[in-house]
């Protein structure tokens, strides 16, 4: 695949999937924030707002200021860098590991932005489920990045299936 055809894909993910999730955050801080959670679906989709100061369903959102500053976005921030780099590097992936580190990033993006512009949090406003069985509150970052994760996985599996690469040689059998 050439160089510039990966690099364009990887910067259309990037600008797509981190400007929806940029728009949607502002949308639900503008209209969810100061209200009740709003319900569709027979309410298998709930839209609430809420600001998340640590990572993955909290996780982390006890331990003091400075440490999640140091996790969630210098590391996050290196880690994304790393990811970006990686990318741009990789030569021989096909396109499924391609899109899906992708998605990963933009999700890792939207993420690392609204932690920098909103004081530490990312706003999440998504909850599905029916009853008393619900997911946590999430955001389009949060999709990006798990959908960037099926990818990844899927492709991968496809890889074993096929197997290693046979390698032929110009050598006849001497028998």
């Amino acid at each position: 695949m050439p160089k510039v055809f990966r690099l364009g894909l990887v910067i259309l993910i990037l600008v797509s999937c981190t400007g929806c999730d940029r728009v949607t955050k502002s949308i639900a801080k503008a209209s969810l924030a100061a209200s009740p959670p709003v319900s569709l679906l027979n309410d298998v989709v709930r839209f609430e707002y809420t600001e998340n100061p640590g990572a993955f369903l909290g996780l982390g959102s006890g331990l003091p200021g400075d440490v999640r500053f140091l996790l969630l976005v210098v590391f996050a921030g290196t880690s994304l860098l790393l990811t970006l780099a990686l990318i741009v590097r990789a030569r021989s992936s096909g396109l499924g590991p391609l899109i899906g580190l992708s998605l990963l990033a933009s999700g890792g993006v939207g993420n690392l932005l609204d932690r920098i512009l909103n004081n530490g949090a990312v706003i999440d406003f998504v909850r599905l489920g029916s009853g008393c069985i619900r997911t946590g509150v999430f955001n389009l970052a949060d999709v990006a990045i798990m959908a960037g994760v099926a990818m990844l996985l899927v492709s991968s599996a496809a890889e074993m299936r096929r197997g290693p690469p046979e390698v032929k040689t110009d050598v006849q059998d001497a028998s």
